[in-house]
């Protein structure tokens, strides 16, 4: 009997845009008033595809559909039609003033009545949507900025207060676009629809927390190029083609030599997480500098990895000589013998490096003349949680949680070096390249320790030759796909992780998705 595995989530056929509401906009200007691409034909394809969806999933009726101004209330509207026509029973409701809703009927019994004896009474709005088994969300689009007005406002509160399943139709109302964040009322959706692509407001939070199931859907645009999107999901097709590939007659030492810089007395835990999880990472030669007490620790609990006494100038300065790649940072403590390693390590060699906890403390502090300083010299990739990157970048800590990628990327530029936001969800900056978005995070990763596998796995991944930009986001996703196979939820622990890495970088596919419908190019788990 074959033991039952998670499925492979998220599914994606290849790579995967994550535009902003501004990018999608746009983009749907191009494509209209450029290419010639006729707006009703988008308006049906989205609507009858957010309709197919919605059978797939739900598979009964009645179905009642709040519908705002706009395209996004076009979309709901055709989706009423789609189904009515499948011979389902609709109903919409109107919290706009809008007058093309018959246009979009095409003759069909849709019944849709205003929202004007409703709108200030929460038990009337309560009776009028108790009879549907699903409900729509059609209210707003992608383009809104701001809180939404009141009379939308009290839409979006009804929906919420349903018990009915919602889904909502390309965004749910309330969530911009563009930064994920809700100044105001937002709908909580089961299940948001999107079209060509998902909204990169959907992927952050607290947008992603109202998102629920996250599927997109091909409606007619034409391909993304390079400029239409700041943003890309890290996707298993993605990370697997990115996979380090061994040659048949190889040896330890061409597979990989990584230098793991970690712990100082009383520390050697964070050393011995980062060392494990390089080697399950592929590395072929892992050697450990770390404080002498902490020898026979590593020893005893990583007996394949070489220790290396850091107190040892010669002894450390040989090994990082022949690194094809160094980690350091965890447990490492900021006072003077932190201080001095710190300076030691940079100064030595040239191998790729990734710097994470108190290395990017004690380089905030102006150390080794900083991260721009040891960039210059040599690739690295910074992975820093939010305190350090305030640290890092002098802004406080709840400015990088309003504008994660706007702060990565900006940092990515300054230091001149690759940079890992760590956080939910986590992003990987690069001078001059797209976002990437991390879409296997979850809480159960909110762990001690979970920091110090990241870094070993991403050591791992440069020593065997990505790039730090790629070594980022692979190494997000398979810790992130270790944690899934584990299945330990909030039980989770940083060595159940390192004990799954192996079966999550053997995996090969485009992930799964029961809908089995052809226009899904996206599929994604609501947020953990």
């Amino acid at each position: 009997m074959t033991a039952w595995r998670p499925p492979l989530r998220p599914y994606a056929r290849g790579l995967v845009l994550a535009p902003t509401g501004t990018e999608s906009a746009a983009f749907d200007r191009h494509a209209i008033d450029t290419l010639g691409v006729p707006q009703p034909v988008l308006m049906e394809n989205a609507g009858r595809s957010a309709a197919q969806v919605l059978a797939r999933l739900f598979g009964v009726g009645p179905v009642i559909g709040v519908v705002g101004a706009g395209n996004n209330g076009g979309d709901a509207l055709v989706l009423l039609r789609s189904l009515a026509a499948w011979g389902w029973p609709v109903r919409g409701i109107l919290v706009a003033d809008r007058a093309d809703e018959g246009e979009l009927l095409h003759g069909w019994d849709v019944p849709v009545v205003g929202d004007t004896d409703i709108a200030g009474d929460e038990s009337a709005w309560r009776s009028v949507l108790e009879p549907g088994a699903v409900l729509v969300d059609g209210i707003l689009g992608t383009g809104v900025r701001g809180a939404p007005r009141e009379r939308q406002a009290r839409a979006i509160r009804a929906l919420n207060a349903a018990s009915q399943p919602v889904l909502a139709i390309d965004i749910p109302s309330g969530v911009d676009g563009d930064s994920g964040a809700t100044p105001g009322d937002a709908v909580r959706a089961d299940v948001t629809v999107a079209f060509g692509a998902p909204k990169l407001g959907t992927l952050l939070h607290p947008g992603r927390g109202c998102t629920g199931r996250l599927i997109a859907v091909e409606i007619g645009f034409p391909p993304m190029e390079e400029g239409d999107a700041a943003a890309e999901v890290v996707t298993p097709a993605w990370a697997q083609a990115l996979l380090p590939v061994r040659e048949v007659d190889t040896h330890k030492n061409a597979v990989g030599r990584i230098v793991v810089v970690a712990g100082a007395t009383g520390m050697a835990g964070a050393a011995v997480l980062a060392a494990r999880a390089a080697f399950r990472a592929g590395a072929g030669l892992v050697q450990v500098g770390s404080s002498p007490n902490n020898r026979e620790i590593v020893q005893a609990a990583v007996p394949e990895a070489i220790f290396v006494d850091a107190d040892d100038a010669e002894a450390l300065d040989a090994a990082l000589a022949e690194a094809s790649a160094v980690a350091m940072g965890p447990g490492l403590g900021t006072g003077p013998w932190g201080q001095e390693l710190l300076e030691r390590v940079v100064g030595a060699g040239s191998a790729p490096l990734v710097v994470d906890a108190d290395a990017l403390n004690l380089l905030a502090g102006g150390h080794a003349d900083g991260l721009a300083a040891v960039s210059a010299r040599r690739s690295v990739l910074a992975t820093p949680h939010p305190g350090e990157m305030s640290r890092l970048v002098g802004r406080p800590a709840e400015d990088i949680g309003a504008d994660r990628t706007g702060v990565a990327r900006g940092a990515a530029e300054d230091f001149g070096c690759g940079v890992l936001l760590k956080g939910a969800p986590s992003v990987v900056a690069s001078p001059g390249e797209r976002i990437l978005v991390d879409a296997l995070g979850s809480s159960d990763l909110a762990v001690a320790g979970m920091g110090d596998v990241l870094t070993g796995v991403c050591g791992g991944l440069l020593a065997q030759g990505l790039q730090p930009r790629e070594a980022g986001a692979v190494g997000l996703y398979v810790t992130g796909r270790a944690a899934v196979l584990a299945g330990k939820g909030r039980a989770l622990t940083p060595p159940d992780v390192v004990r799954w890495l192996p079966d999550a970088l053997r995996e090969r596919g485009d992930g799964t998705s029961d809908l089995d419908l052809a226009p899904v190019i996206f599929d994604q788990d609501p947020a953990r």
